[in-house]
């Protein structure tokens, strides 16, 4: 698979870019390419974007916010862990129960397997 032809216009700037995709790709049916063009919602330079003073928190909202995360992963961890003992043991199950029949099947191929003998062996009385 090719990748996409990019044009690249002048007007290129450090900030970031998006790509848009050209209109010839269309008309000619070639793969589409696609033009360079700076963001239009771009902020005058020297801007900073500075963060709302709600997501500031104190040491204690930080260490119970830690805590919080800390406790949400450890009961999904024992919900993970208890669902897979359960499909362990369903496996576990699922395989005795294949012993098991195979078990049967191999004593009566054995069974066979001597009647068969007994049959075919040339008796010496």
């Amino acid at each position: 698979m090719q990748k996409p032809v990019m044009a690249v216009t002048g007007d290129e700037t450090d900030e970031e870019t998006e790509l848009a995709p050209s209109h010839m790709a269309a008309a000619t049916g070639d793969m589409p390419t696609y033009q360079i063009r700076a963001p239009t919602t771009a902020l005058p330079q020297g801007v900073v974007m500075a963060t709302s003073p709600g997501s500031l928190h104190s040491p204690q909202q930080l260490a119970e916010e830690a805590t919080r995360k800390r406790e949400l992963r450890l009961m999904k961890n024992r919900e993970a862990a208890k669902e897979c003992r359960r499909r362990k043991k369903e496996y576990v199950k699922c395989l005795e129960s294949r012993v098991a029949v195979l078990e049967v099947q191999n004593k009566k191929l054995i069974e066979e397997l001597e009647t068969l003998k007994d049959i075919c062996s040339p008796k010496t009385d």
